[in-house]
């Protein structure tokens, strides 16, 4: 009989035993549903068996693995409902992005099809029927070709294309009733573990929302995010445009020598909506002050720069402005928990004197500016002075620019406000979205080691306070900006791959950030790699990986 240790005490098990039935026993002393275990330092999914000694802990939908675990599960029983609810139609459904705490989902079928509450009602419905039925979840090891056979015969295309560049001769496929499916990553045992849900029709599709990692037992709604919602669908459309809507589909552009010439259209569909914003600018006679904001790696500063360049060809003269200049003394910044410096939130900055300094400009006052010493942890004046004239704007960028207490003093019409963030649109298939906050740390894993020398490690071990400051300080604001602005660009991971590679694969089994290395490293396993070559010395991109023509 195996004999496992959890919580530092001994107990024998029947060899066989799963280990849901091992997390049944223990669920009571958890405020969260246990979604998975680490069994001898490794991830295992609740309907494997006990085979052998060793260490057990428990990984609850509080934790990052549980809680992707869920929503992977959840994805796949809403991907049954449909297929239930629409029955000879043979709907299929793609996961687009997220839209709040919800998932926006398109609904295709054989002939047009169109969304509305009492579609959505009834796959509620039928939701919540495979919930009560407790369906379990197996998961099988099949031959490549074999699989490539069950999703032909399901007609998922999307799938075909991408285990095309598959190297591994076999794959997982998981089953739910009559659904055989690929999923990146770990799954639940059964349906019945999915409590809380809500689906609605919005936009023509669904949007089906899940509790938030802070609140695993309920549903969060979020306030409406239509500006979010029709940025993240220009890309999208970009996307058709060029033919490209998942992984699968650009490394066959790849591999057929076609990637330069969409790399080319889409630098050039970016800079035609930076110009678009310029020229937006420009009509607004009364703004002196464009305000970026936008989330870590999001490309703030190559963004800035391009835009500034749109602005001169209207005859504006703009100049760049970081509120990382208005930190305040080092000594004087707030403490997070941890007693380490808060430098995110807004209290870590002079606003009296932002405001004090932008009024002045905005009079026509001459004013000395300030420069932040990063190394001493203090604010200089270096005698940098500026005054701005008729086609002077000042290009100001940092987090709290969207914040209307960060600029209180100034009026509205004096401000144009743009959010800008890698809104990633490109999926692994239509299933497997590939997430936001996943474009954006391999942006900083790369760039970190460049500029910073930080180890991968490093950067992942922060990911989590860093995204907690973006939760306070950045995304409440995106709503009230003039214009937002999509910087992820559909190549890039293909490009930012052989980068980021190295620098993940240098994380130990031992350390705690080995799991999430492990798991970039399959995602990026899934694409053909681009030379960095093929870039334009201006490409956002280069922000990252490097080479750009700006001081970035």
């Amino acid at each position: 009989m195996p004999v496992i240790t959890i919580n530092g005490v001994k107990k024998e098990y029947d060899k066989g035993i799963t280990f849901e039935e091992i997390a049944s026993e223990y669920q009571s002393e958890y405020d969260s549903r246990i979604a998975a275990v680490i069994f001898n330092g490794k991830i295992r999914e609740l309907m494997k068996t006990v085979k052998k000694d060793g260490d057990l802990s428990f990984v609850t939908f509080k934790n990052d693995i549980g809680y992707k675990t869920m929503r992977r599960t959840a994805i796949m029983m809403l991907i049954k409902a449909v297929r239930d609810v629409g029955g000879d139609r043979h709907l299929k459904t793609r996961v687009e992005f997220t839209v709040g705490n919800g998932y926006y989902c398109t609904i295709r079928g054989k002939d047009s099809f169109f969304v509305d509450e009492a579609f959505a009602q009834k796959v509620s419905d039928r939701f919540r029927a495979l919930i009560d039925s407790a369906i379990p979840i197996t998961k099988k090891v099949y031959p490549l070709d074999d699989a490539i056979e069950i999703f032909k015969k399901q007609d998922m295309d999307d799938k075909v294309a991408l285990l095309k560049y598959r190297r591994s001769s076999e794959i997982n496929i998981y089953k739910l009733g009559d659904l055989y499916d690929y999923f990146y990553g770990y799954m639940l045992p059964n349906t019945s573990y999915i409590e809380n849900y809500q689906i609605d029709s919005y936009h023509g599709g669904l949007l089906f929302t899940l509790p938030t990692r802070q609140e695993t037992s309920k549903i969060v709604v979020s306030e409406p995010r239509e500006k979010l919602f029709s940025t993240m669908m220009l890309s999208s459309e970009w996307g058709n445009m060029m033919g490209i809507d998942n992984v699968g589909d650009l490394n066959n552009m790849v591999c057929e020598g076609r990637i330069n010439e969409m790399i080319l259209v889409q630098e050039a569909l970016q800079e035609s909506r930076i110009a678009d914003i310029a020229k937006k600018i420009f009509n607004r006679v009364d703004v002196k002050f464009v305000m970026i904001a936008g989330p870590s790696s999001s490309g703030k500063t190559s963004f800035a720069n391009r835009l500034a360049i749109q602005l001169r060809t209207h005859g504006l003269v703009p100049h760049p402005i970081s509120l990382d200049n208005y930190f305040i003394d080092r000594e004087k910044t707030p403490l997070n928990e941890d007693g380490s410096y808060n430098f995110e939130c807004l209290e870590a900055l002079d606003v009296e004197k932002f405001n004090q300094d932008m009024t002045r400009l905005l009079k026509g006052e001459r004013v000395e500016m300030p420069e932040f010493n990063f190394i001493t942890g203090k604010r200089e004046m270096n005698g940098e002075f500026l005054q701005l004239g008729k086609n002077d704007v000042l290009v100001i960028e940092g987090i709290h620019g969207l914040n209307e207490k960060m600029s209180y003093s100034l009026p509205s019409e004096s401000k144009f406000k743009i959010y800008i963030s890698a809104l990633t649109t490109l999926s692994i298939d239509n299933h497997n979205r590939i997430p936001t906050t996943d474009g954006r740390l391999l942006r900083r894993i790369v760039r970190d080691a460049r500029t910073r020398g930080a180890s991968a490690k490093k950067t992942i071990s922060m990911w989590g306070s860093v995204r907690a400051g973006e939760e306070a300080n950045i995304f409440p604001f995106q709503e009230e900006a003039d214009e937002m602005f999509n910087s992820a660009q559909i190549y890039e991971l293909a490009v930012i791959k052989p980068f980021a590679e190295p620098l993940l694969f240098s994380i130990g089994k031992d350390e705690p950030e080995y799991y999430e290395a492990k798991r970039l490293l399959k995602f990026l396993d899934y694409f053909v790699s681009v030379d960095s070559s093929m870039l334009p010395r201006n490409s956002i991109c280069r922000e990252f990986v490097g080479g750009s023509c700006f001081k970035v």
